[in-house]
């Protein structure tokens, strides 16, 4: 089994002064598998990725990434994961190729301009290779980075919010060349806020104040929550929604799109709490919970000092 496993830590913590940012973790993450890590932000999650991969020393805790103990074999870590952080991080005033040799340097890549020019092409960047990496848009740099953590190989990739600012066409093409490295054996570990994307992922984790509060696929997670949620339209539903929010049973009543969503954890008690609200100017319906209602419903629950 541990074999299986590209991470299997235990009680990962770390503290900046007073404050615990990562809070007694444990995960473990299958070869192949592409992990989504998510939580709002200052959750924790960049400082999770920066101690798997050997960029910040744990306060406590033990494990392995990619067989190496993730305290005395980071050196060994790094030479094997690619990290892809939240800001765009090369030098502007050198062009695409000039980055990706200058990484490949860094890594000490054997047949240095092979492993650029193939990176170029697979990434779609060859006919790119002179621009300056400064006048690339967002979806360009997101290539360019990812070109970057892939070009020595690595067995995993940790992304920290690999699309934010990029069009839907990117990220969709983004996600496409993520499941196809997958399905070679490569594993990853993703940190994103968009469901649609937490969607693709085969399984989920999620942390709010350095602690893990849910994990498993997207649909063990939402069945876990054991939500039952009603969506409702009609006139005034910021109105609406204020009264819901008072009402004993009514865990979250929260806009969505045209609808309101308002869900519970108590399925009696929800239905009892609305039932009045059920008028001829509003049109109820039962919905099967999604992610974003089970997530704002962690976020709530653990605010309020309730067990998830």
């Amino acid at each position: 089994m541990a074999d299986e496993l590209a991470i299997d830590v235990r009680g990962l913590t770390k503290r900046f002064g007073a404050r615990t940012a990562v809070d007694g973790i444990d995960l473990q993450v299958r070869r192949g598998e592409i992990c989504g890590f998510l939580g709002p932000n200052g959750s924790g999650k960049t400082t999770f990725l920066r101690m798997l991969c050997g960029l910040l020393r744990p306060d406590a805790g033990s494990g392995t990434c990619l067989g190496y103990d993730v305290i005395a074999e980071t050196r060994s870590i790094k030479r094997e994961v690619g990290y892809m952080t939240q800001r765009f991080s090369f030098w502007e005033d050198l062009t695409i190729a000039e980055n990706l040799d200058f990484t490949a340097r860094m890594y000490g890549v054997p047949n240095r301009r092979r492993a650029v020019r193939e990176s170029l092409e697979r990434l779609g960047l060859l006919e790119r290779r002179s621009q300056l990496a400064g006048q690339l848009s967002g979806g360009w740099k997101q290539r360019l980075a990812l070109a970057a953590c892939l070009i020595h190989h690595p067995k995993l990739l940790l992304l920290d919010e690999p699309t934010a600012g990029v069009d839907p066409k990117a990220r969709r093409d983004f996600w496409e060349e993520i499941h196809l490295l997958a399905d070679q054996g490569m594993t990853f570990l993703i940190t994103t806020h968009y469901m649609d994307e937490a969607e693709r992922c085969h399984r989920l984790v999620y942390i709010l104040e350095g602690k893990l509060l849910a994990h498993g696929t997207a649909a063990e997670v939402v069945a876990h929550a054991r939500l039952t949620t009603w969506s409702v339209s009609g006139p005034n539903l910021a109105r609406l929604a204020e009264q819901l929010r008072g009402q004993p049973g009514v865990r979250q009543a929260a806009a969505f799109g045209a609808a309101l969503h308002v869900s519970g954890d108590d399925k009696a008690a929800l239905e009892e709490a609305i039932a009045p609200f059920h008028t001829k100017e509003y049109q109820w319906r039962p919905i099967e919970s999604g992610l974003e209602d089970v997530f704002i419903h962690l976020m709530d629950q653990s605010h309020s000092g309730g067990s998830p």
